[in-house]
């Protein structure tokens, strides 16, 4: 029957009608799930109740969930076959399920369309089975023949089929499948509403994953690890943060993969104080610290900006994987140590037992782009043959954004136009900002059009065209960008700089007056502003993107949230004391100057992690050498 359907799928709540037999049985509710489950990865298959097992049949399924590949399972379901026993449900819907699981799902559709009973699990099987290939549009066809059976639903079948519209970012069959959770009375069920939260947030929806996890009347470890998630990935770390103290405070204890989830928010935040925090606490409940907890708790000390204590716990892993090598290889680079990331990669294929991958290039290739080493990138992008990696668009995104930081804006067009893959919005991103820093006008309108067409509702392409413009002077296509993205209800995204404060984090935004030290802030500013200018500083009005006057442009420049948070943290903290500073856009060219001069004036040493890398201000100068 799947085979028959299969290329011809009706739209998700159509009236075309399957005639199919079934057993009057259903499924068992009664899963039990510590942590939470990557798509269709349920720990345990929801069995057929009301049917006998004989020890025959045990024997069989102990066997079936006993094969490694395919060809075991093949000589199993043939012994079935010759000794009658595919009959069987029970043995029928395990024979379903390991072929599914070993991703075999045409032998899957084979042996469902033979089997002549089905009862609510195996048509579920089949839902998973499609979803585990990615085979997005037959698992929802499937689950549209189980609906239109009146098949009774399961916390088994409609996770998995609320994550195909998560993997499909598709928030519109989402909420219809959300109305069929509440039809069933499946909507409070703990793996339901743990994947409607997940669904909601990775299809940009926080709100109404917010709203829904807010109403659980219980919320377990996994639903609370997903919440977590969701903020962290859709740009409220902080809120992470929180989450993750109530969860303590209502006495849930995380187990391993909340502990990784929970790392990975804290490493967005960028919070050193809240860093330290988390890996006491970690410590404290002696969690075992393998390969993948180590590996994000270097990523997350990196990101905070403790480069030192990231090493640390790279040093001290027993096993480390190539994805360890690659985190602290990375994050050299984004620290600005491009040396030291190309001495550790030696040190790596040195040692021979793990060869670099595609992540490990992509790290080496970045933490070249930021310290402007283009010889040793170019070398590094030949090398990748060596070790049979093949370069894919984020290896070449790294290469135009070497080559176009570099002023080689000309061979960057070049590769991009011999490329044999197919090129997405962040490589046309990195040229667009290329041509930003070069004031290429021509080269730019190139980049925006390409940009436009793949991301026509991404707000950030059009500012910084509208930027780049701005820079030449031609406020009448700054004008036509700005009214394009009004008509299209576009949206700037809004810069905020944190800083970190007697071990708390306070955030400010452009011209911000809400803190409770607004006045004292300002006047601190002021008085820094006039120290720096009679230290030589110039305000730099080329990154006030407005046609207004000289003196307006000055005025605004001093309303920027990162020189709003420097003057907090020098009247919040001892004299001397380092600073550290985050802010969720990229730092403006007036500010990094402002900054250096700060830290000469001010004899501070001042760490600022941007959108891009980390810069550490001291003494006049700056770790990235002005290149970013």
């Amino acid at each position: 029957m799947l085979r028959n359907l299969r290329g011809r799928f009706h739209p998700f709540w159509s009236n075309a009608t399957t005639k199919v037999r079934y057993s009057t049985c259903s499924a068992d509710d009664s899963h039990e799930q510590s942590s939470y489950v990557p798509l269709t990865d349920h720990p345990n298959l929801p069995e057929s109740p009301n049917v006998s097992v004989s020890r025959d049949t045990r024997d069989y399924i102990s066997a079936i969930l006993t094969c490694k590949n395919v060809s075991e399972v093949g000589k199993i379901h043939a012994r079935a076959i010759v000794n009658g026993f595919l009959q069987d449900l029970t043995v029928a819907n395990k024979l379903l399920y390991i072929y599914s699981q070993l991703r075999a799902i045409a032998d899957a559709e084979t042996l469902f369309d033979e089997m002549s009973v089905k009862d609510p699990v195996s048509w579920s099987v089949m839902v998973g089975g499609f979803a585990k290939t990615n085979d997005f549009v037959n698992s929802l066809r499937v689950f549209r023949e189980i609906l239109r059976s009146s098949l009774n639903l399961d916390n088994y079948t409609l996770p998995i089929i609320i994550r195909v519209c998560r993997e499909k970012r598709d928030v519109v069959v989402g909420r219809l499948i959300h109305k069929v959770a509440l039809k069933s009375g499946m909507d409070l069920d703990c793996y339901v509403c743990a994947a409607l939260v997940d669904m909601y947030a990775k299809c940009g929806e926080i709100d109404d994953a917010c709203k829904l996890f807010d109403e659980m009347p219980k919320r377990d470890l996994v639903t609370w690890t997903v919440m977590i998630g969701a903020c962290a990935d859709s740009g409220k770390p902080d809120e992470s943060w929180v989450l993750f103290e109530r969860m303590r405070n209502e006495g849930i204890v995380p187990d391993r993969a909340a502990v990784v989830t929970i790392v990975n928010a804290c490493a967005k935040l960028g919070a050193l104080h809240k860093a330290v925090i988390l890996h006491d606490y970690i410590r404290l409940m002696n969690f075992p610290v393998g390969v993948v907890l180590g590996t994000a708790l270097i990523d997350m000390h990196a990101k905070c900006g403790n480069l030192d204590a990231a090493r640390e716990m790279f040093d001290s892993m027993k096993d480390r994987n190539v994805i360890s090598w690659s985190a602290m290889i990375a994050a050299y680079g984004y620290h600005g140590k491009a040396t030291k990331a190309l001495e550790l990669f030696d040190v790596m294929v040195g040692d021979g037992r793990l060869p670099p991958n595609e992540i490990t290039f992509v790290s080496l290739l970045n933490a070249c782009s930021h310290a402007g080493f283009v010889k040793e990138g170019l070398e590094i992008f030949d090398l990748m043959t060596k070790y049979g990696v093949r370069p894919n668009v984020k290896h070449y995104t790294c290469m135009i954004d070497l080559l176009g930081r570099a002023g080689r804006l000309t061979e960057a067009s070049g590769m991009i136009e011999t490329m044999s893959i197919q090129k997405d919005e962040t490589l046309w991103g990195s040229f667009l900002g290329a041509c930003r820093i070069h004031k290429n006008v021509e080269m730019a309108e190139k980049a925006a059009m390409f940009l436009l067409e793949l991301q026509p509702q991404n707000p950030g392409h059009y500012i910084l065209l509208s930027n780049i413009y701005a820079n030449d002077g031609k406020w009448e296509e700054v004008a036509k960008v700005r009214n394009l993205m009004n008509q299209r209800g576009l949206k700037k995204v809004p810069g905020y700089t944190w800083i970190e404060a007697n071990n708390r984090t306070h955030r400010f935004k452009v011209g911000d007056r809400t803190h409770p030290k607004s006045k004292e802030i300002y006047d601190a500013l002021r008085d820094l502003t006039e120290k720096l200018e009679e230290a030589g500083f110039v305000p730099d009005t080329n990154f006030v993107l407005h046609d207004v006057d000289e003196e307006v442009k000055v005025g605004m420049l001093s309303l920027h949230s990162e020189k709003l948070a420097l003057a907090f943290g020098l009247i919040a903290t001892p004299e001397g004391s380092l600073l550290r500073i985050t802010k969720n856009l990229r730092v403006c060219g007036d500010c990094h100057s402002f900054f250096k001069f700060a830290s000469l004036v001010t004899k501070r040493e001042i760490i600022v992690r941007d959108a891009n890398r980390f810069h550490c201000f001291k003494e006049g100068s700056c770790s990235c050498g002005d290149y970013w």
